[in-house]
């Protein structure tokens, strides 16, 4: 956050005999740049916020300014006198934007259950959202908002309605390109905009934190920006969140192999930061789960939800901004089923492979079509994954992956994140979500990307020397969950 005095909302402005005001959630990471651009152009600032800067940068350049922009948003633009609203999400869908067309107007929000208080938007669920809610959730198919009524903007798309009618576009998608770069070259172009995906999201009027799990991925951000914070004097505070007595009865497993504990241990010595170590209760665990439920407005991810809920209510105590991994596993191929050749080419969606369970929770006979709908979504997902032709049947099914990934995986995790800390006003940074460091990866050979077979190999190589190497070379490990029984016999 920069800048609240100056960047209060809704924000409006006059110019070229429009009126216009915005309203805006998220942060810009190239706001001094975008500021410059507009400054040689003749506009003047009352402030250093970058909602000043969005908005007139849309009064300057209307939807050409789109794709200038680097940063984490959803906004609506309305212009008085054309009666026009443009409605806008961030490339890759970290903030929420959920819509409702009724007659005669356009309902939107952050968050579905606020568009549910409008009197017009019907509380309707079809068999269409029940297949979303019990058979693909906590995922979503993009675009699709449960509830009859209920649309979700796009990643990367932007949505305009005037007196005249509706029309939307993509101001970004994913393209396929040749990868022209060699080993060192894409080693190196790799930690350069690791690099600065990390440090364009310093910028903060107040206090800023970050989370550390002694994973690969929290760890890369957590050295950046401790480094950056001591050449400007500062020191980073670091939080890890671990549940009372979990040693006790920790259980390894494919996707948690140890404890985080002696990782994170060597990150604070390595990088000296003011960690805060978060031990949850496991029965406030258990009856925090309605909590969640209410924050999340879906069914989503029980243990974890409720843990991450806990989690960033301590974190806001004391800081507003917080710096988390998020993404790189989606985009560098860290999860176990880019690595298994049978879950890699399995005919279906790699971390829901069986419905039976689901259905179980079903009466028989309801949403008799819901495996045809769920494979559909599936096919759907494969249909739209550019390819270039000429690849081979491994980096044309790991382009398929990454979208996988992206549209699906990826979304849920950020939904989970934005919610769970949005609710105590804490807003969570996710530098692996860079566009460009989006867009790099999905061109990169997969031989390149699991450098010498290690699942995020490209990544660990590259940022050789920033970590311990027992954390750099560390297995993948996902946000912890509580083996202790009394979370499930409270449950």
């Amino acid at each position: 956050m920069v800048d609240r005095e100056h960047g209060r909302q809704p924000m409006s402005l006059a110019h070229a005999g429009e009126n216009f005001t915005l309203v805006y959630n998220g942060e810009l990471y190239n706001t001094a740049q975008l500021r410059g651009e507009l400054e040689a152009l003749g506009w003047r600032f009352s402030g250093h916020g970058d909602t000043e800067v969005l908005l007139k940068a849309l009064a300057q350049w209307d939807l050409d300014a789109l794709p200038r922009l680097n940063g984490i948003f959803a906004f609506a633009l309305w212009e008085q006198k054309k009666r026009r609203l443009t409605l806008v999400r961030d490339r890759m869908g970290v903030k929420p934007l959920f819509y409702s067309r009724r007659p005669g107007t356009v309902v939107f929000a952050s968050e579905i259950g606020a568009l549910l208080e409008h009197p017009s938007v019907r509380r309707r669920i079809s068999a269409e959202g029940l297949s979303e809610l019990f058979l693909l959730g906590p995922g979503r198919t993009p675009g699709r908002g449960v509830f009859d009524d209920v649309e979700e903007a796009l990643p990367g798309q932007w949505l305009r309605w005037t007196p005249q009618g509706h029309t939307c576009g993509r101001y970004w998608q994913l393209t396929a390109q040749p990868h022209e770069d060699d080993r060192a070259a894409t080693l190196a172009h790799t930690r350069a905009l690791t690099v600065d995906a990390v440090t364009r999201q310093l910028v903060s009027d107040v206090p800023l934190a970050a989370f550390l799990s002694g994973g690969l991925d929290s760890s890369l951000i957590c050295a950046l920006t401790a480094a950056e914070f001591r050449r400007q004097n500062r020191k980073l505070t670091t939080f890890s969140v671990d549940y009372a007595d979990n040693q006790r009865y920790f259980a390894r497993s494919l996707f948690q192999p140890g404890d985080d504990a002696p990782y994170i241990s060597a990150m604070v010595s390595a990088i000296g930061s003011e960690h805060h170590r978060i031990v949850l209760d496991n029965v406030a665990l258990a009856e925090a789960l309605p909590a969640a439920a209410a924050a999340r407005g879906l069914p989503g991810m029980a243990d974890v939800d409720a843990s991450l809920y806990l989690f960033c209510q301590e974190i806001s105590k004391g800081y507003t901004v917080a710096l988390s991994g998020e993404c790189a596993d989606e985009i560098f191929g860290g999860y176990p089923w880019y690595h298994n050749r049978e879950m890699l080419f399995a005919d279906g969606f790699p971390w829901s492979r069986s419905l039976s369970l689901r259905r179980s929770l079903l009466a028989e006979g309801m949403i008799p079509e819901g495996e045809a709908y769920v494979r559909q979504r599936y096919l759907d997902t494969l249909a739209r994954t550019p390819q270039l032709p000429g690849e081979g049947p491994l980096q044309r099914r790991m382009r398929e992956m990454f979208v996988l990934n992206l549209e699906w995986f990826m979304q849920t995790l950020l939904d989970r994140k934005d919610r769970m800390s949005m609710a105590h006003g804490l807003e969570v940074r996710v530098p692996f979500c860079d566009y460009r460091l989006v867009e790099y990866a999905f061109n990169m050979p997969w031989n390149l990307k699991a450098l010498d077979g290690r699942e995020k190999g490209i990544l660990r190589q590259a940022m050789e020397g920033l970590l311990p190497p027992e954390v750099l070379w560390r297995k993948k490990s996902p946000y912890p969950k509580t083996f202790h029984p009394a979370y499930t016999q409270r449950g």
